[in-house]
């Protein structure tokens, strides 16, 4: 918490204007300005009285939740209490929220009282939105000095890509469209995907004793098949659109939380690697950002097999993911432009609107 204490511009403006009174007044030899001069000072000295004294306040405020898909509510909840033995009158919240201040007037607040104040965020941008720091300002009834403090420090609302629930990414392989049988696999194919909590029927064998022991909750490994096809999503950032970033994300987290492995490729930045969870996912693509590069390159180094995923406003794009079909089980392209698009060996899904996902989204 840091403390500030300073005129206002109205303040310094009646401290200089008092000064020129006062050398005015003695030198013409008149009281009339000496008197003016000596009502702003004291003004000025009441003003400092008022907020002086360093109020005993308990501050908290709470953003939540903290990640949101993009368009949900998110709240800031702010509390106040008065702690100290007089009532306080002429608070003022300042809060940063991005490029923006929000400003809240609180009420009177009496001796051991609280208030709770809680105000909309803005969640219709993708990306990181920074909230704070908090800062409490007092201000005297004439607005000629004010008291700032500063409480806490600033946090970060992640405003995530909106999502649609979606089967499977096809695959082309009948056998794997109903997802992974089992978190064993056989000889030399298992490998470690994440942690869980402990459920009752799992191995005490995958155990994490060490992670068990720090958190205070049996944690066991879970594994997943590394020879299960990999889903991996190309998403094209040469023009971006919040409608391409909810395609990719839903296909990608679709894979994901089926238990199958999916990579992620949006631009320069952001990627993942196949063990990635949906919370991972929705992070990294809360941060896609338009790009000059195009993705054919992209596709082309990609690991082959399993299912590949372009999704892409671009028709030549389309076009140059005929190209790769061979390396992989099934090319899919999510098309958002305009148009109707055809090319060889590849799915073409055309999306105007991200409820229309779930319908158009089916193995084939």
């Amino acid at each position: 918490m840091r403390l500030t204490a300073l005129f206002t511009p109205l303040g310094w403006a009646t401290l200089a204007g008092s000064a020129a009174l006062y050398a005015a007044g003695f030198a013409l030899g008149y009281p009339e300005p000496v008197v003016l001069a000596t009502g702003g000072v004291l003004a000025l000295a009441a003003a400092l009285a008022w907020t002086a004294p360093a109020p005993d306040l308990e501050v908290r405020r709470e953003v939540t939740p903290l990640k949101v898909p993009r368009g949900e509510a998110a709240v800031a909840v702010l509390n106040v209490v008065n702690r100290g033995r007089r009532g306080l009158s002429g608070l003022r919240v300042q809060d940063r929220v991005g490029a923006s201040e929000h400003l809240i007037g609180l009420p009177r607040l009496p001796r051991n009282a609280a208030r709770t104040v809680s105000y909309p965020l803005p969640t219709d941008v993708r990306g990181e939105i920074p909230v704070g720091p908090l800062l409490l300002v007092r201000a005297d009834p004439f607005g000629l000095t004010r008291r700032v403090r500063r409480y806490g420090d600033a946090v970060t609302l992640l405003v995530r890509p909106r999502t649609v629930a979606l089967p499977v990414p096809p695959s082309g392989k009948a056998h794997h469209l109903e997802g992974p049988t089992s978190d064993n696999a056989p000889s030399g194919t298992v490998t470690f995907h994440t942690l869980r909590e402990y459920v009752v029927g799992d191995d005490l064998r995958h155990v994490h004793w060490r992670s068990s022991a720090r958190t205070g909750t049996l944690m066991v490994r879970q594994l997943i098949d590394a020879s299960l096809p990999t889903t991996t999503v190309v998403l094209d950032t040469r023009e971006l659109t919040e409608l391409a970033v909810d395609a990719a994300a839903s296909v990608a987290v679709a894979a994901a939380r089926a238990g199958f492995p999916v990579r992620v490729q949006a631009g320069e930045g952001v990627a993942t690697d196949a063990k990635a969870d949906p919370d991972t996912i929705l992070d990294r693509l809360a941060l896609a950002r338009p790009g000059p590069a195009g993705v054919a390159e992209t596709m082309r180094v990609a690991r082959g097999g399993g299912s590949l995923v372009l999704v892409t406003g671009d028709a030549a794009e389309v076009g140059r993911a005929a190209g790769v079909r061979r390396r992989f089980d099934r090319v899919i392209c999510v098309h958002t432009g305009p148009g109707t698009v055809v090319a060889p060996g590849v799915t073409v899904i055309p999306l105007t609107d991200l409820a229309t996902l779930p319908f158009a989204w089916a193995p084939r």
